[in-house]
């Protein structure tokens, strides 16, 4: 019994993810980053409350303009769940910026999950700019085909046909998200 409750006391750390002021953990000394990003993906468990395989997404961007995931079919899109108070969520940003601006077969939408006005939003931007659109989300009502995150950054990877193909908790890389959509059948990232 023990045991059990610091071994309980680090898994709830490692699940925990963003939290406002707190850094994303990091993989432990000498353990390799791929080990730490196969933990990041994780099956839905059967019973679990099961989402489409196909989902939907229509949000509003802080331009006034619509967003509609299933416009973008033919194309791998990267949906970033994020906050502005998150900080490895801002330090992929600009990564994720620039893979959406370099690469033809990818598309980029960032989500804000928190509480925070429009105008806020855009003074944010304005010094932490990116390339691809941004919604704000309601926390009490988020996208109903997507699992509410349990921490941010959370990255799901929506393959060309609109099935969802990786799921990622935790930064994550240009790279990282090249190398699923090559494992997926996409274009290899020497292409």
């Amino acid at each position: 019994m023990k045991m059990l409750l610091p071994l309980l006391s680090i898994c709830l750390l490692l699940l925990a993810g963003c939290r406002p002021g707190d850094e994303a953990p990091a993989p432990a000394a000498g353990e390799p980053r791929q080990e730490a990003d196969a933990r990041a993906t994780e099956p839905v468990p059967e019973g679990a409350d099961a989402k489409p395989e196909i989902p939907s997404l229509r949000v509003t961007t802080i331009d006034g303009t619509e967003y509609d995931l299933e416009d973008r079919r033919g194309k791998w899109v990267v949906v970033n769940f994020w906050a502005t108070w998150c900080s490895p969520c801002l330090k992929e940003m600009p990564e994720l910026s620039a893979l959406d601006a370099m690469r033809e077969h990818v598309e980029v939408v960032g989500l804000a999950y928190e509480e925070i006005e429009p105008d806020a939003m855009k003074a944010f931007l304005e010094k932490h700019p990116v390339v691809y659109p941004i919604a704000i989300l309601d926390v009490f009502n988020p996208p109903a085909d997507f699992s509410t995150p349990r921490g941010l950054p959370m990255t799901y990877l929506i393959a060309p046909d609109g099935k969802v193909a990786r799921q990622f908790l935790g930064p994550v890389t240009a790279q990282e998200i090249e190398t699923a959509i090559a494992n997926n059948g996409g274009p290899s990232v020497e292409a």
